[in-house]
């Protein structure tokens, strides 16, 4: 899904795939935070009952969405969608992004120095 088409979306269910650290120094608006290396499917198998439910999945780029992506269509779920480049091109895109205490800002953690090179617009933090 682009970040276009997202910007269009009413009643989604934005899933970040990066981990904790990552998430409470930016998401995406509204975004759970399920993480990589500790995500639990039964967790969101609990919280997301409805298994036609439109959800998005994001990371920084979509390396690690794609994964997590996979392991929710094996669970059963029908109407996923990765986020082409992530919050990286979310952010890029000029789109806000949101901290742990859910107020805009503009530093945006880019997992390594190495990815921060993908980031244009944001004060980068890893």
């Amino acid at each position: 899904m682009s970040v276009d088409s997202l910007l269009t979306k009413k009643n989604v269910v934005l899933l970040d795939t990066r981990e904790e650290i990552e998430f409470n120094i930016s998401h995406i608006k509204n975004a759970i935070c399920v993480g990589y290396d500790f995500f639990d499917i039964n967790k969101v198998t609990s919280e997301i009952q409805n298994k036609d439910t439109e959800i998005i999945v994001y990371c920084s780029i979509g390396i690690r969405s794609e994964d997590i992506g996979e392991k929710l269509i094996a669970a059963g779920y029908t109407n996923i969608k990765n986020l082409y480049g992530g919050i990286f091109m979310w952010k890029n895109n000029n789109n806000p992004i949101y901290n742990n205490n859910n107020s805009i800002t503009n530093k945006l953690h880019t997992h390594s120095k190495y990815w921060s090179k993908l980031v244009t617009n944001a004060e980068k933090i890893y």
